[in-house]
Order: structure tokens, then sequence, then C-alpha cells
């Protein structure tokens, strides 16, 4: 591709690189310029216009944008991705519905190496995404590119970008209920709204007092493929109350305690084939925790093991939340 100033005379056919004024009309840059164009900047006084003309073996923006999009995603509909028409050398890569983002990182790292002018931007590994949201955006930069550079990207990702979605249809929640605790119904609603977001039905709600009895006993009667249960006052060790009920009841604790804040108290485990997701006290604020990050994926179908949640503390939200009873920062006079 040449880039540069030339004469408007000689400029049909090249492509606009710099908006300009035509009289009363402005031509935005990236048009290709037509006969019609050129008579309208030579009335206009403009003897030379900045242009980019392509070469044999060149590929036009959107061209080489849609060729690299079929290649990141070859069937949308299999990666629950809708995407868009390219447009400026843009194409946005869509969340189909509800899920969690499933990245090749190291393809998509090789992608991004074969031209600068070759690029694909995404949303973090596993980022849960609503309907419409933006998993990742192509964009090649410059006008055009060398056909050569598009294949190497294309080949270096394929099929490198898609949405799980979520493969349970409802959850139950179990509360513990302890005298002068906090209030149930704001936490029900929270965790209500994180149910929902995920496309499933919070099908079961029961309130128990925070006894291990009580708690193991109504464990093997609650609805829901995905069991979360929140405790009145907070799960302080693998022995407390909550985790103990889940073992009490036949079921098995894979991993009490995440290296994310706030969201420490999370613990996760099963009961008869079921999941079961023992919230952190922060799960009572809509605000987003650790324990977002590991419904998503639990509700995905994602195997979340303890390794899995001990990498997560690299990048691990570190939010303060204003309601917290002892802020990490004391605050600065």
């Amino acid at each position: 591709m040449k880039f540069g100033p030339v004469a408007v005379a000689d400029a049909s056919g090249t492509i606009l690189a710099h908006s300009v004024k035509a009289g009363d009309r402005r031509l935005r840059k990236g048009i290709t310029l037509t006969p019609q164009h050129i008579a309208e900047l030579q009335q206009a006084g403009l003897t030379e216009v900045t242009v980019a003309k392509l070469e044999p073996g060149d590929c036009h923006e959107n061209e080489a944008a849609a060729m690299l999009s079929a290649a990141l995603v070859s069937d949308p509909a299999k990666a629950n991705l809708r995407v868009t028409d390219a447009f400026t050398g843009r194409v946005n890569l869509l969340a189909d519905g509800p899920g969690v983002a499933i990245l090749d990182a190291d393809a998509l790292q090789n992608f991004n190496r074969v031209n600068p002018m070759i690029t694909v931007a995404t949303v973090p590994q596993y980022q849960q995404m609503t309907a419409g949201g933006m998993v990742a955006t192509i964009k090649v930069i410059s006008y055009a590119v060398q056909q050569t550079d598009v294949r190497r990207a294309a080949e270096q990702a394929q099929n490198s970008i898609r949405l799980s979605v979520p493969k349970y249809k409802n959850a139950g929640l179990v509360i513990t209920d302890i005298a002068g605790g906090p209030s149930n119904e704001k936490g029900i609603a929270a965790i209500r709204g994180r149910v929902e977001a995920l496309g499933m039905d919070l099908c079961d709600v029961k309130v128990v007092p925070h006894r291990q009895g009580d708690l193991a006993a109504l464990l093997k009667s609650v609805r829901g493929e995905i069991v979360m249960i929140l405790t009145g006052s907070a799960t302080s060790d693998e022995n407390d109350v909550a985790p103990a009920s889940v073992r009490e009841a036949g079921g098995a604790v894979d991993r009490f305690g995440m290296p994310v804040d706030p969201g420490n108290l999370l613990f996760l485990g099963s009961l008869g084939g079921r999941p079961i997701i023992g919230l952190p006290g922060c799960a009572r604020s809509p605000a987003l925790n650790g324990a977002d990050w590991v419904l998503s994926r639990v509700a995905c179908g994602i195997e979340t093991t303890g390794a899995d949640i001990a990498a997560m503390g690299v990048g691990g939200l570190l939010k303060e939340i204003p309601t917290r009873p002892q802020p990490r920062a004391a605050k600065q006079k």
C-alpha cells in the first residue's frame, strides 16, 4: 500500500486518508474517491489530498477484517457469538446470550504478532458476558494489509474465541439465620440477580438456623441443580458450620478460601452430584466479588479446581467495599 499526498487530479480510485471539506460537504476519511468526489475537491480549490493506494497483493481493511473474523470464529452459532459486518476495518464479536468468554490466549497473542496493523482485542479470560456484550473486536488499523499477512494471522488463531453458555437451568439457595444477623432480603435479591444474569432461575430459597445439624439435614432436600449457601455468620474455617454441614450431609468440600478480595471466604464442593458453593458475606451486595467468578464458571460447566481458584489471585479484584466492617486501608487524615 502506498500512503501519502497526491494531486487531486490523480486521486480517483484511492482511499481518502484524512477527512476534508469540499464546499458545504465533508468527505470522510476511508471513502474511495470517485470522479464526482474529485470534481467537488477541485471546485473547492483543493489541489492535493492524502490518500492510501492499494497495490497488488494488498487486502482492503474491511475484506481483511471479515477474513480474520471468519478464522477466529468459523461457526458463530456453535461459538455462541454474533459477528458484525466489517466497517472501517473493524468486526465485533458479540455474546449471543449470557455466558463466559473462553479464549485461546496463546493463539491470540500469536495472531497479534503477525503484523502490527492486524489486531484483536478481547475481554479477560472467563469474563462473564450478557447478551450483546462485546467479547472481542478485530481491527485492521491501516487501510490495507498484505494478503499474505492476513492468511498468516488467520492460521495462527483458528476458532480461538467462543462463549461457554450455562449448562444448568436453576439454582437453590440456603441461608443460615442468626439473631441480629444481616438482612436476608437484600442478600436474596443480590443472589437472585446473579443467577438470573446467567439465564438461570433461583428456584428455591430456604432459611435455616445457623446450626450444623439443621443445615446438613436441609441440604439434602433443597431444590436446584446448583446449591449455594449463605451463612448468617462468616465462615472462618474449613470446619465451620457450612463446610462441616456439607460433609455431614455426605458431600465434599474441595476448596475453602480464595485469593480474591472481596470474596476470601468462599468454599466450593459437591453433594449428590450437584455443585455446592459456599458464598462469602460480600455476596449480599450486588457488587462484583470472587463469588461471581466462581458461580459463572460453575454455571457454564467449566471445571473449577482448587488450582483454578488459586490462580485467581493475580488480578483478583482488590476492590474496597464501603460497607466493609473492617476496611483494608485505614482512612488517611
